[in-house]
């Protein structure tokens, strides 16, 4: 029965006006490896999230919690919008963009952030508060 109703909540998700509340995204941690080049944020790892907002699936990158903070301390990771459109990469981003590593260009920074957005976008394939372990898409 749930199988038979994804669809109507996808399209409720998917539409133009619909505003999404934390229970609507998807998370998946991601991490850089040992052997990896072309790792495009100035963290070895952090959280990939979706969400349907305003018709589009939006994409972002963010760090993760400093192991030696306390729980009790309050965070508010930094975050990145992904996207291979250059305004929403550069513009879109100057509050937090010591979170991305240094590039010589903005084509070189679309080119890093291509396979993350990407991989992003498939989040929101997965129902609304998934959380994707490693590897898993």
């Amino acid at each position: 029965m749930a199988a038979m109703a994804l669809p109507i909540m996808l399209a409720a998700e998917q539409d133009l006006f619909h505003m999404p509340s934390a229970e609507d995204v998807r998370i998946q941690p991601i991490a850089r490896t040992d052997n990896e080049t072309g790792w495009p944020f100035s963290v070895d790892s952090g959280n990939l999230t979706c969400v349907w907002s305003g018709g589009q699936k939006v994409v972002f990158f963010f760090e993760p919690r400093p192991e030696d903070l306390d729980e009790d301390e309050e965070f508010d990771p930094r975050g990145v919008l992904l996207s291979v459109n250059p305004l929403e990469l550069t513009i879109g981003n100057i509050a937090t963009r010591g979170l991305f590593a240094p590039a010589g260009s903005v084509e070189e920074r679309i080119r890093l952030v291509a396979p993350f957005a990407a991989m992003g976008g498939k989040l929101c394939d997965q129902p609304a508060g998934s959380r994707v372990g490693y590897g898993e898409l």
